[in-house]
């Protein structure tokens, strides 16, 4: 497997990074710790986590894992912070010094480690100034409980802000952003992949089959089954969002994906998992497998080659800088005050 630097750090990842998000649920335990072995196994050495994912239980089976197969100093382990872990605390959110100092903790422990390698911001907050958080984190790296420091779906200029603070604070920086990209999104090329480019960012993006849209798994005028993401979603506050996915032009791209994917005698999640990896500026896309066989589609993608002629088959259909579905908008993403009413 041929490893990329983790932005400026020199740090060495494998170029596709183990998202954790399922795991406790829907994935079950025993599962979940299969998956994470067999992708160590087969040479990932990232894995990606949030406190927020089932309020803490997959960082609990991440942790297991890797103290029961002893492979902790072989892993680049990343987490995240920002989310709520409690629906009646107001104290239990946000992007402040006391809420990323406690969560910290709480992560380590059930992580059952003394060190994250990249703690990130999982979204931006706009009403917590963005020095206040660099100093917490800055005094999180320099305790050694943290090595690296990332940031989730922030707007380029946000990312671009917090350079600039750190440096005339003399803080440590966000080295990685982790923002959704995919055929069916690709706004971030427009400035936020130059930024990273030019300022040593790794880029991490999340999502990259589209909510699964690019595995195939839904056809044209077929019923969305119940138990799939995007019907969940469709149930949230992004329900018209999601709704997207289905329209003529997403389904213009996944033909084109599929009929490439039949050339190449692959399927289509492991060409839309490769055209991902190779884009500029990308170091390490989120997988995010809820099963053993899911796993192994989407490690079939290391084997795919994309060609010249190949992106161009698919800038025809998923033009540009541009999106079908805006998973990425660039707003400010921040707790709206109902969220602290008892």
């Amino acid at each position: 497997m041929e490893y990329r630097s983790l932005g400026r750090t020199g740090v060495p990842v494998s170029p596709l990074c183990l998202g954790c998000m399922n795991f406790g649920s829907p994935t079950p335990e025993g599962e979940s710790l299969a998956i994470i072995d067999a992708a160590l196994d087969r040479g990932i050495n990232f894995l990606d986590t949030a406190n927020v994912y089932n309020r803490g239980r997959s960082e609990e089976i991440v942790g297991k894992a890797l103290s029961r197969n002893g492979k902790r100093q072989r892993v680049v382990l990343a987490t995240k912070v920002h989310g709520r872990m409690a629906d009646d605390d107001p104290l239990a959110a946000g992007n402040n010094r006391r809420h990323i100092i406690e969560q910290c903790e709480a992560s380590l422990r059930r992580l059952q480690t003394d060190y994250i390698d990249l703690y990130q911001i999982h979204r931006p907050q706009a009403s917590v100034p963005i020095d206040e958080t660099l100093r917490a984190l800055d005094d999180l790296v320099r305790a050694g409980k943290v090595r690296y420091l990332g940031t989730s779906t922030f707007p380029a200029w946000q990312v671009l802000e917090s350079l600039w603070v750190s440096k005339e604070l003399g803080l440590n920086r966000f080295v990685t952003e982790q923002p959704p990209y995919h055929l069916l999104d690709r706004s971030i090329e427009r400035e936020l992949i130059p930024l990273a480019q030019t300022y040593g960012l790794a880029i991490l993006p999340w999502s990259p089959l589209a909510r699964g849209f690019l595995t195939g798994k839904y056809q044209r005028g077929e019923e969305i089954p119940g138990d799939s993401r995007v019907a969940r979603d469709m149930q949230g506050p992004f329900g018209e969002r999601t709704k997207q996915h289905f329209s003529d032009l997403a389904f213009g791209v996944l033909d084109e994906l599929q009929a490439l994917a039949n050339e190449k005698g692959a399927t289509a999640s492991q060409v839309a998992l490769a055209w991902c990896i190779h884009q500029p500026g990308v170091t390490s896309p989120i997988i995010g497998p809820r099963t053993m066989d899911h796993l192994e589609d989407n490690l079939g993608a290391l084997n795919v080659a994309i060609t010249d002629a190949d992106r161009a088959r698919l800038d025809a259909v998923s033009e540009p800088e541009q999106a079908i579905v805006p998973y990425y908008t660039g707003r400010n993403i921040d707790f709206k005050p109902p969220l602290f009413r008892w």
